[in-house]
């Protein structure tokens, strides 16, 4: 057992994830071909599905460009956090590793459901869920803060002694993991792995415009903390994919940028600082609510303009 406790140099653990990543890269493109060739077979194949999934790896560069501007800022405040608030500093071991994936994992599932129910963060994840598809493509759908925000929710990681390269290889293990959930190629697994697991059925799910199916499993590489905490419901109905608002475009600058300029339009026509700050710091729903009743009142004054005219 003595592979347990060898210890991992910074550099091994860096090198681990950019060969991973990498690795998946490819892999996915791989099922990508094969769920296209699996399409034109069926006869269900269109060039907009095409279009869309070129447009997602132009969202993750924009994502990548995003993230390594950034890339300094995110490693420095982990190296902070780790060297003077941290209560412990863990060795980089394999038992670790698995520790810091657990712990990753939980803390994905709290991130996502952060990006889902609050504005600011829904104005970057909403492009995840823009595509009316999918396909493994769409798990490299990123939106402009995706790069970003995910840091406040790890800094506790640093803080309880995980090594910063420890919580990236951490981090890329959960989504890659959730990558290969975008398919329609796995229908069911066996029910021990649907109860325990997150599974393309659970995903599915979870990027459902369905009534029953918004803002669903949130979870990670585990389905057990949605099942936990009351966000879980199982594939029943066939899944209608994309946004109940949708925003019918495969312009890749409108899919990366829709959300944002929604968010920044809506602060623009606040008639207080409050219901700026509402816009930011509320549920989508919020926003979406306060944003039709502008509509409506400009709608109304158009109306009452041209019968007095």
């Amino acid at each position: 057992m003595d592979w347990l406790i060898t210890r991992f140099s910074e550099e091994q653990l860096y090198a681990l994830e950019e060969w991973i990543g990498e690795w998946f890269f490819y892999a996915a493109l791989g099922i990508l071909a094969l769920e296209l060739c699996s399409q034109v077979r069926s006869k269900s194949i269109r060039w907009k599905i095409v279009g869309d999934a070129l447009t997602n790896f132009v969202t993750l560069g924009a994502f990548i460009g995003i993230a390594l501007l950034f890339f300094g800022v995110y490693i420095g405040a982990l190296y902070w956090f780790y060297e003077y608030a941290s209560v412990i500093q863990l060795p980089n071991t394999l038992w670790v590793l698995v520790l810091a994936v657990l712990l990753a994992d939980f803390i994905y599932y709290w991130e996502h459901r952060f990006m889902h129910r609050v504005s600011l963060g829904w104005a970057s994840h909403t492009v995840h869920h823009s595509s009316p598809y999918f396909n493994i493509s769409v798990a490299y759908r990123f939106g402009p803060l995706d790069g970003i925000l995910p840091l406040i929710f790890h800094l506790p990681m640093a803080m309880l002694g995980f090594n910063p390269w420890m919580i990236l290889l951490a981090e890329t293990l959960v989504q890659l993991y959730q990558t290969a959930l975008h398919t329609e190629l796995v229908r069911k697994l066996p029910r021990w792995v649907e109860a325990v697991f997150n599974t393309p059925s659970h995903h599915r799910v979870h990027h459902g415009s369905n009534a029953q199916y918004i803002d669903k499993n949130y979870g990670g590489m585990l389905i057990i903390w949605d099942r936990f905490f009351g966000s879980f419901e199982a594939e029943k109905e066939k899944v209608i994919y994309g946004l109940t608002d949708p925003i019918e475009s495969i312009n890749p600058f409108v899919v990366f940028l829709h959300g944002v300029w929604r968010m920044l339009v809506n602060i623009a026509a606040s008639k207080s600082f409050a219901e700026g700050v509402g816009h930011i710091c509320m549920p989508p729903e919020w926003s979406a609510v306060r944003a039709l009743r502008l509509q409506q009142a400009a709608q109304s004054k158009g109306l009452t303009g041209r019968g007095q005219s």
